[in-house]
């Protein structure tokens, strides 16, 4: 059964890094288009965030709602409500025990933990970057104090 499982695991993985990866440059994709089409307007950076935000919350939904769907495919939870809440509190390592695996999928929960941490961090660091790229973030830190600002 630990073969299923790890198997199962790792074809979850792959698929949410597929999502995410292709999530990503979807939200790429669209925001170039946007920014091309809106170069004028003043709110470019807010409408910016706004899409990339939204893009990224649902990338990070649909993975989500994958595991919750895999769970309940599997018969481990009775309603999908309870597929979905484990599947959240799991994916962002919350993690608040109320719910819990049978004993034979453990190992399967317990690794979607890791795997959507490591999706947050991805998000974070895609943000981080399109922040920097609009210029809302400057690293100030790496300039001398007595260098003037740029």
């Amino acid at each position: 059964m630990l073969a299923t499982e790890l198997i199962l695991a790792t074809i979850m993985v792959l698929l949410m890094i597929l999502t995410h990866l292709a999530g990503l440059a979807i939200i790429t994709r669209l925001l170039r288009s946007h920014s091309r089409m809106m170069r004028r307007v003043r709110l470019l950076p807010f409408t910016i965030l706004l899409g990339a935000s939204m893009g990224l919350i649902s990338t990070h939904t649909i993975e989500i709602w994958l595991y919750a769907a895999v769970y309940l495919g599997l018969g481990v939870f009775r309603s999908f409500e309870q597929a979905l809440y484990f599947s959240t509190v799991t994916y962002s390592s919350i993690g608040y025990g109320d719910l819990v695996l049978p004993r034979q999928w453990r190992i399967f929960g317990a690794i979607e933990g890791p795997a959507g941490i490591m999706m947050i961090g991805l998000s974070t660091a895609y943000f981080v970057s399109l922040l920097t790229q609009l210029r809302l973030i400057s690293h100030d830190w790496l300039r001398r104090e007595d260098e003037p600002a740029r």
